[in-house]
């Protein structure tokens, strides 16, 4: 009955070794089938190179297994919480890729520096605040995702737009409206955290990127009158 959910998973989770996202057991990805109310998920602790399709587990938005005879993701709450609150997304990735990382555990957001950023998002790249003690010692993968959301409730951030978020002295996770965006969000999220860093490098002093070429390279691929790409 889930067969082909677990295989859209399991594929989209051995991407991640593949981009550079991920050593070991590092990371998760999950997708949703909204209209049954479930998600498959990676599960923990597994190695990348054992893994099979059969061993993806599936659960509710609750976090409770419907599937599957491993434990999921310790990372499971944080796509619950996600899904409940963020309800255009079809597919989340959690990395610990090395640059996203970095960024996260400096406690920063991500600069928009350059046109390759603007292509993808018109604003930085945001990172949630530090966790409290007291939500540490709760339920901590739960108050992550309360971590992210909100982050973007605080900042009148669009997730259906912003598709990626670091979590401060964590890392990085990424969504899109499938398991695939997800993934090349991740993927991206990587990429820019490593230009901004090189940036910075070369020139400490380095300026934002001013909002006529931000507005011009984000318009022309998502705007109402985008033209980037084939009809």
């Amino acid at each position: 009955m889930y067969s082909e959910l677990k295989k859209e998973c399991f594929e989209a989770n051995m991407l991640l070794p593949k981009l550079d996202l991920v050593i070991y057991t590092f990371g998760n990805v999950s997708c949703v089938d909204r209209r049954h109310g479930i998600f498959a998920i990676k599960p923990s602790g597994v190695d990348y190179a054992s893994m099979s399709y059969r061993d993806i587990v599936i659960v509710d938005f609750d976090g409770n297994i419907i599937d599957g005879k491993l434990r999921p993701s310790s990372d499971t709450n944080t796509h619950c919480v996600l899904y409940k609150a963020f309800g255009g997304i079809g597919g989340i990735v959690h990395t610990h890729s090395a640059f996203a990382t970095a960024w996260a555990q400096s406690l920063r957001s991500i600069p928009i520096y350059g046109t390759t950023h603007a292509d993808h998002l018109a604003t930085d790249i945001p990172c949630t605040e530090l966790m409290a003690d007291a939500k540490i010692g709760n339920d901590y993968e739960t108050e992550t995702g309360n971590q992210i959301v909100d982050c973007f409730a605080g900042k009148s951030l669009n997730p259906d737009e912003i598709q990626m978020v670091l979590v401060a002295g964590h890392g990085p996770f990424a969504w899109g409206k499938d398991v695939g965006k997800a993934v090349y969000n991740a993927k991206i999220l990587e990429e820019l955290a490593h230009m901004a860093l090189l940036t910075e490098q070369i020139n400490p002093s380095a300026s934002r990127l001013k909002q006529t070429l931000v507005a011009k390279h984000y318009e022309r691929k998502h705007g109402k009158n985008a033209y980037y790409g084939q009809n």
